[in-house]
């Protein structure tokens, strides 16, 4: 199975509620988030790739231009913005676009990370 990942960057502000008054995801903050698209395959095409990185461009633009520099609670209308309804949110629109998608890492900062992945796509050969 051939396995790689490409990067992306936004920052953006976001606002969970229902935590206690004292936790710090309670409060408006911002992050300088990092999404990890992964995408797996049993083959390569002619040229020898999973997919071109370069196709991967349209999440790049999807990214800057709908939550770059925004409040994610108003542009997603959910008072509970997390890592992780966000890493299935991408996972979804790009695997709308690339079947070989396989997982979608979402990072607030450089210690926490939230991943979406479907039941049984672990590459694990276990299904699980």
């Amino acid at each position: 199975m051939f396995r790689i990942a490409k990067e992306f960057h936004f920052s953006a502000s976001h606002q969970i509620f229902g935590l206690p008054d004292d936790h710090p995801c309670a409060r408006l903050h911002g992050h300088n988030y990092v999404v990890e698209v992964e995408l797996m395959s049993e083959t390569l095409d002619s040229v020898g790739f999973v997919r071109d990185y370069r196709e991967l461009g349209p999440f790049k633009t999807w990214l800057d231009d709908t939550l770059d520099h925004r409040h994610l609670n108003d542009v997603l209308g959910n008072d509970n913005v997390t890592a992780e309804r966000m890493a299935r949110l991408f996972y979804d629109w790009c695997k709308a676009r690339w079947p070989e998608v396989s997982a979608v890492r979402v990072r607030e900062t450089p210690k926490t990370m939230a991943e979406y992945r479907p039941k049984g796509s672990c590459g694990c050969g276990y299904g699980a």
